[in-house]
């Protein structure tokens, strides 16, 4: 006989206060008893690597569970777990019920995490620990999701509730921990974002279009004892009609899918809008729920279409708003390129019909409107504390290797901006700066030649810039240690070089804003 799961409400999920009926009372107590038993396996990343190994923690990563299936030779309740909820395999009942003694059966079913068919207990969520580190320290939780393709075995449902993906984590790594009142998680999935922005912010709420995903993530709030986040069902901002908020993120479902019958239309990255409009819908819409001086950071993409260059479709947008804006474009694919990527994504294999038919829409799709390729990467956005000040508005293309802490580089290089946007030349050339202590600066010869014939400026962490700099430049940017005012180095590199110093001054001050944008050099008053 096989006992499926009754799977909880979204309301019996997240109403956990002294008024909750007994079924949420028993939600309750089920989650708390799971998260003993994984507390008293050592469930762990940690653990999960010296169970199975680096090599088999890599080929999981790349969709082979072989490796790690083979490492499990001694039972224990951590290999039982994680066979259950990481490779997606079924146990039997009495390994089960040794495993999680806390839960039971009865209480896995009831959770939705397990069902049983005879002897056998069958997993019904990917469910694995998570490690991070932010601003305020290193932290890890549990999280569950819906079974991949390699549990199932065949192509993904369009209902799937994605796990903590690259994306994901991308979009932690950029999140600004700066306090705040209120964060918006638009578009929230298994609710990731929402648990990283609930450590910052008094409130949270997180919103999507998926009830189902909706319940993974106030299960994974509950699972992790966060209880500032409020979960509400609805399209992009239509939950939050009226409200305005200190933070806003997303990673909303931008994947440009064809509107062509039989295309599958995947709740987690697709969004129901033809082209890059669900990007364009994000960004407008944010201006009306930002309270002033609030924060938007958002992944997207962007079409190339043949009549104009991708920026200046986003430069559209983003001129029907007063937000100050900072695009940074990671990648761009040709529309071949993303088509299969996307068509992969879904678990659909290359070589079969299915792959072909749908090779084909996505590609005809793009034809329609021109499309050539489409690139990708992340918006930040904010809303001016004061109107007519005056606008950010700058996009870059970086495709490096990025360095760590990226959200307090975005935090201080907004700060920077605003430090710039408020002084004129003369203030400039009065202000004293310094060296960011990541900044490195490499020198390149000629044989035989004492002078350089390349000097480059290069930035370790943030946007890992490099600044090709001439003599004066690099000569006035070595003498910045915060004690002199800019205008005084200028003056005395001048010399050394037998140059007008005002003429000096000038051609280095442009340079000296952009590296006090990107973090370079460090305004010490």
């Amino acid at each position: 006989m096989t006992v499926q799961p009754r799977r909880m409400g979204l309301n019996e999920f997240v109403n956990f206060d002294s008024s909750a009926t007994p079924t949420a009372n028993t939600q309750r107590d089920d989650i708390d008893r799971l998260r003993q038993d994984l507390q008293s396996a050592g469930y762990t990343v940690d653990a999960l690597e010296r169970l199975w190994g680096t090599d088999a923690a890599a080929a999981l990563h790349r969709g082979y569970r072989a490796p790690a299936l083979r490492a499990l030779t001694t039972p224990s309740p951590l290999a039982t777990i994680a066979r259950l909820f990481v490779l997606g395999l079924g146990t039997t009942v009495v390994a089960a019920v040794e495993a999680l003694p806390s839960l039971g059966i009865e209480g896995g079913i009831r959770l939705g995490l397990i069902a049983v068919d005879g002897d056998s207990v069958l997993p019904l969520l990917d469910l694995r620990p998570y490690d991070f580190t932010d601003s305020r320290g290193a932290g890890s939780w549990w999280i569950a999701s819906d079974l991949g393709e390699l549990a199932l075995g065949r192509a993904i449902p369009e209902n799937h509730v994605l796990g903590v993906g690259g994306a994901s984590l991308t979009l932690s790594g950029l999140m600004i921990g700066n306090p705040v009142g209120s964060v918006l998680d638009l578009g929230t999935g298994c609710g990731i974002q929402a648990l990283h922005a609930s450590r910052h912010a008094e409130r949270v709420v997180a919103t999507d279009i998926s009830e189902r995903a909706l319940e993974l993530a106030a299960l994974n709030a509950a699972l992790n004892g966060v209880t500032n986040i409020e979960f509400r069902l609805g399209s992009l901002y239509e939950p939050v009609a009226d409200e305005r908020f200190d933070h806003i993120v997303s990673n909303p479902p931008f994947v440009i899918t064809p509107r062509t019958p039989g295309v599958p239309s995947y709740e987690y990255r697709d969004g129901g809008l033809v082209g890059d409009a669900l990007v364009e819908a994000v960004i407008v819409g944010a201006e009306q729920h930002l309270n002033p001086g609030g924060i938007a950071q958002l992944l997207g993409n962007w079409e190339y279409r043949t009549s104009s260059d991708a920026f200046s479709r986003v430069a559209g947008w983003l001129d029907r708003t007063s937000l100050d804006a900072w695009i940074v474009e990671r990648e761009v694919q040709d529309a071949a390129l993303y088509a299969e990527t996307w068509i992969r994504d879904g678990g659909t294999r290359p070589g079969t019909p299915e792959f072909d038919y749908l090779y084909s829409a996505w590609l005809d799709d793009f034809d329609d409107r021109g499309v050539s390729s489409v690139g990708f990467g992340y918006l930040t956005l904010r809303l001016p504390l004061t109107a007519g000040a005056s606008r950010l508005r700058k996009f870059e293309r970086i495709s490096v290797a990025l360095g760590s802490g990226l959200g307090e580089h975005l935090a201080a290089t907004l700060v920077a901006w605003d430090w710039l946007a408020a002084r004129s030349d003369s203030e400039i050339a009065d202000a004293r700066l310094a060296v960011a202590s990541d900044v490195t600066e490499e020198r390149h010869y000629w044989p035989g030649d004492e002078h350089p014939a390349v000097i480059t400026l290069r930035q370790g962490g943030g946007f890992v810039r490099e600044v090709h700099a001439g003599t004066a430049l690099a000569a006035v940017v070595g003498a910045c240690d915060g004690e002199l005012p800019l205008g005084i180095i200028a003056g005395a590199v001048a010399q050394l070089l037998e140059v007008d110093g005002a003429e000096l001054l000038a051609e280095v001050e442009p340079t000296v804003r952009d590296l006090v944008f990107g973090g370079l050099l460090v305004p010490q008053d």
